[in-house]
């Protein structure tokens, strides 16, 4: 009889570990679409930016153009529970983007500059556009169910949905706004925090006027 033989070879990555590889994906993904576009960045490249092969990137992403998810998901939760904190009585428009400048789980996200370089991108590069639009669509369910347990309503409290559509719009269009009128010469992080901040409370303070 012969000894049964331990198992081999690497040790299976843990999720942050993934979670970690994805956004490193991402990130390279982003500086080679800015370099020289999507069409002519390949798997290949995006891996070789990385330290891994192309088949791995594939194994995380389906697509090119997917491998940005990262960059834009990385907040949802911290956002939704933005909202979950934020306190009665207090202007939405002040609340968060207070929250959005000094929370330092917002803090350790991705670099905003590099976000607005992405989120630049999607003026010109209909395959990441659609990627961006896709976020937004699956993150405003965590914010309407955010907004709903503050207020102790149901999770399909149609009031919460529609304030959630509300908030998930003017998010998208301050960081629109802050993306497209940056300048070539980046920003440092803690400026283009503060900048995306303000566009945050600006777009807010609209929403809260509503319509007239």
């Amino acid at each position: 009889m012969t000894a049964s033989r331990g198992r081999t070879g690497r040790p299976p990555l843990t999720e942050e570990r993934r979670a970690e590889i994805r956004l490193e994906i991402a990130r390279a993904a982003v500086d080679l679409f800015v370099d020289q576009g999507v069409a002519a960045t390949t798997g290949e490249q995006i891996g070789q930016a990385v330290g891994v092969s192309a088949r791995t990137v594939w194994r995380y992403f389906p697509s090119k153009e997917s491998c940005v998810r990262p960059l834009l998901t990385a907040g949802i939760d911290v956002i939704a529970a933005c909202l979950r904190e934020w306190p009665p009585g207090r202007p939405l428009e002040d609340a968060f983007a207070w929250q959005l400048e000094d929370d330092e789980r917002l803090l350790v996200g991705p670099d905003p500059t590099t976000v607005g370089a992405l989120v630049r991108l999607t003026r010109t590069e209909p395959g990441l556009r659609a990627v961006w639009l896709q976020t937004h669509d699956e993150a405003e369910p965590a914010f309407a169910r955010a907004l709903a347990e503050r207020a102790g309503l149901p999770d399909a409290d149609f009031r919460s949905t529609v304030q959630a559509a509300m908030f998930n719009a003017a998010l998208r269009a301050a960081v629109e706004h802050h993306a497209w009128r940056a300048t070539d010469t980046p920003a440092d992080r803690a400026t283009a925090r503060t900048e995306l901040a303000e566009a945050l409370r600006s777009a807010l303070a609209v929403v809260a006027r509503g319509l007239t």
